[in-house]
């Protein structure tokens, strides 16, 4: 059997954002090779520019806006046409802005709702059933929220990023007994590709992604929500049960 055909996969969505740049730096470094959902070819490029090359990445063209976007992807996986994986991390995310909440237009908070949990949850109801059946008793499938759905200082990103709540919690319950680990990462402060990040003096994609590196090595985050609230945890995990 080839390297390549034992290789470890990570399907990431929402890859060129900075949480999934993080995701994808934190995979490669990991040994592990990622299909990368993009909108397009300059997305595609775009990532290429932040991870620094394209080695060991397979891009596919999906719109994860839609109900039938990463269900496409994973059409193409059992058909043979894109290789096989074995995890998923997903961080679709939306505005983070301080419109407050009476300027809040129905086509703004739709929109929100449909990039930051639809699209989440699109994800999660599009790839489970093919890990479940491939029994990889290594499989993982991770999500990153945010502390904004507590605190709430930012109106949009609060609801949004609240509403995924709930969501992680009935999948870490239904997960528990699987081979898959469900994990939340929860995230208290910014993070941004490593060139935005020296400008605005934040935290580093790349350094982030080490939080990513230790949840796929630890078989014993299960079900748990791994709190990240401040640099110092991104260097060794701190994780409950979510229930």
């Amino acid at each position: 059997m080839s390297l390549e055909a034992i290789m470890e996969t990570v399907l990431v969505i929402g890859a060129t954002g900075n949480i999934g740049v993080a995701a994808v730096t934190a995979a490669l470094r990991s040994k592990r090779n990622v299909l990368a959902v993009v909108r397009n070819q300059s997305s595609a490029d775009k990532l290429v520019k932040h991870i620094g090359s394209s080695e060991g990445i397979t891009f596919v063209e999906a719109n994860v806006l839609s109900d039938s976007g990463v269900k496409s992807v994973v059409d193409q996986v059992q058909a043979g046409k894109l290789p096989a994986f074995q995890h998923v991390f997903s961080s679709v995310g939306g505005e983070y802005t301080t419109t407050p909440l009476p300027e809040i237009s129905t086509e703004q908070l739709r929109r929100n709702f449909n990039i930051s949990f639809e699209a989440n949850f699109f994800a999660y109801r599009d790839t489970i059933r093919y890990l479940l059946e491939k029994k990889n008793p290594i499989s993982t499938w991770t999500i990153c929220t945010g502390s904004q759905g507590d605190v709430a200082t930012h109106a949009v990103p609060a609801m949004t990023q609240g509403a995924l709540f709930p969501f992680t919690k009935a999948a870490a319950r239904e997960n528990e007994s699987t081979n898959i680990r469900f994990n939340e990462i929860y995230l208290s402060f910014r993070v941004e590709v490593d060139t935005d990040a020296v400008q605005h003096d934040v935290t580093k994609a790349s350094d982030f992604g080490n939080v990513y590196e230790m949840i796929l090595a630890n078989p014993e985050v299960r079900s748990s929500r791994v709190r990240v609230d401040d640099v110092d945890d991104l260097k060794k995990l701190k994780y409950e049960k979510k229930f």
